[in-house]
């Protein structure tokens, strides 16, 4: 098990630096435009420069062409993609071979059937990111600050590293971790005071908290 820990959609310089100073591992950013955390190509550079080398850059797309992930790459200079949309897995092999970049699929949990499209991607993601399901009314991906039964990844197929995501805050990402040990969790609402405004000490609550319930973990796996 390994311990990464990521802050997604900043939009901010302030809340970024919030996220770098805390020791977060990954820092995500937003390109989409229906999300409240969406950024544009400048101030990606922007932001990107800022983070250059002091954590991992991440872009979270949702069903991004090949013309719209070149504009991408190209402001952000990511060091990882994210894709959170319905990407196949002919299509994520695909955006690693032409980026090859460190490439992440999303998979939206509800029940078991839904970690059972795990091993579709053994073979063309570096990385999995497991989050809730979004409600059948919802205009946007993602968990929508909602979590789903971290029981259900007992049945995991653990070949690839994964992160969780979903409903994570400072006050339940302790148990998430002591119940389903993922290689990494990956927070965004949670640490919001309202869609899309990140929060700098509830950053610095859950990198602290996240950080305190990995070594308590691994201390006791030795």
């Amino acid at each position: 098990m390994m311990s990464l820990i990521k802050i997604c959609g900043l939009s901010t310089p302030e809340t970024l630096e919030a996220a770098l100073a805390a020791g977060a591992d990954m820092v995500g950013f937003v390109f989409f435009e229906k999300s409240p955390r969406h950024i544009g190509y400048d101030q990606a550079a922007e932001l990107g420069a800022q983070a250059a080398g002091r954590a991992r850059k991440i872009a979270l797309t949702v069903d991004a062409d090949d013309a719209r992930l070149d504009a991408i790459v190209a402001a952000l200079k990511p060091d990882g993609l994210q894709l959170h949309g319905k990407e196949s897995p002919e299509r994520v092999a695909a955006v690693k071979a032409r980026y090859g970049l460190m490439t992440c699929k999303v998979i939206s949990v509800s029940d078991a059937a839904d970690i059972e499209q795990a091993p579709l991607y053994r073979d063309v993601a570096d990385w999995l990111l497991l989050d809730a399901k979004p409600p059948k009314d919802a205009t946007r991906p993602g968990g929508n600050g909602v979590s789903f039964d971290w029981t259900l990844l007992d049945h995991l197929d653990r070949t690839l590293p994964f992160m969780l995501s979903g409903g994570l805050d400072p006050a339940n990402v302790a148990e998430a971790i002591r119940i389903s040990a993922p290689d990494g969790v990956d927070v965004s609402s949670g640490v919001e005071d309202r869609p899309g405004v990140k929060n700098p000490d509830k950053i610095r609550a859950f990198v602290a908290t996240a950080r305190h319930a990995y070594a308590a973990a691994l201390a006791g796996a030795q």
